[in-house]
């Protein structure tokens, strides 16, 4: 059976920046967890930042990629620098996917970790850009398949047939 790494904040652990959580109440993810199939990671608290944080973004619009190329920060809204934080948290969920053989997660939508369709820009304002996070990045680079909360219909049709296809 086929397990899932899924944002921790979307099972209902308050550890977004503001120390809340974003549950998300789904058949699918109940069902995943009924299977035993669901990991749960925060990338941002796997990466030592506290709970609750300031808010982060990744600087000048470039996603994730930039990020763990060196090529951009991921800042806090007073300017200071949390790359560090981030990179070692995407790190982390990359070694804990690796470790259970995960090929599917299921991340937290706009965030600078988790965002796999768009996150923020990085003024601080609301803005969006159509770039993934740090974490998503990085699983994405390793052949892993990132979905959102908007999509666990298409990660569990994904989750499906890889377990009809194991021998």
């Amino acid at each position: 059976m086929q397990r899932v790494l899924v944002s921790a904040c979307l099972l209902g652990s308050p550890v977004r920046y503001d120390g809340s959580s974003k549950q998300v109440n789904s058949a699918f993810l109940e069902g995943w967890r009924a299977e035993g199939r669901i990991v749960s990671i925060c990338p941002e608290t796997a990466g030592g930042l506290p709970t609750p944080r300031l808010p982060a973004e990744i600087a000048r619009a470039t996603g994730g990629s930039a990020v763990l190329s060196g090529a951009s920060p991921v800042v806090d809204v007073t300017g200071a620098d949390v790359t560090a934080s981030f990179v070692t948290g995407a790190q982390q969920a990359l070694l804990e996917a690796r470790a259970k053989g995960i090929s599917v997660a299921v991340l937290k939508e706009g965030s600078p970790s988790c965002g796999s369709g768009f996150t923020y820009d990085g003024s601080f304002s609301g803005a969006t850009v159509k770039k993934p996070g740090v974490t998503a990045s990085l699983l994405m680079a390793h052949g892993i398949a990132v979905f959102s909360e908007h999509t666990l219909d298409e990660a569990d049709a994904l989750l499906r047939s890889l377990d009809d296809t194991r021998p």
